[in-house]
């Protein structure tokens, strides 16, 4: 007998709750609703552009502290942080 329990988080725990409510509804089309999702995903991750641009060390090192601890490229935080910029979910801590 395998007695070996998944544990969730708050968020796993919130949709597993909604799931077995009938909170979720099945979607129409999925296979073209997916299809059209997957061609946007790939188009959003697509750099086709190169900048170039001058910072302060302080600020640099900073960054490259900051996606060290984030586990990821310091360009690619760069990049990510200007993309939630431009579309207005870069939220301020104020």
């Amino acid at each position: 007998m395998n007695k070996n329990k998944l544990k969730f988080d708050e968020e796993e725990l919130k949709i597993l709750r909604d799931f077995e409510q009938g909170e979720f509804e099945s979607i129409k089309n999925f296979k073209s609703e997916k299809r059209q999702l997957e061609e946007a995903a790939g188009n959003t991750l697509i750099r086709d552009k190169r900048i170039n641009i001058r910072t302060s060390s302080r600020d640099l090192t900073r960054i490259q502290k900051k996606a060290a601890k984030e586990g990821i490229p310091y360009q690619t935080l760069i990049s990510s942080t200007l993309h939630k910029f431009i579309t207005g979910k870069l939220k301020d801590k104020a």
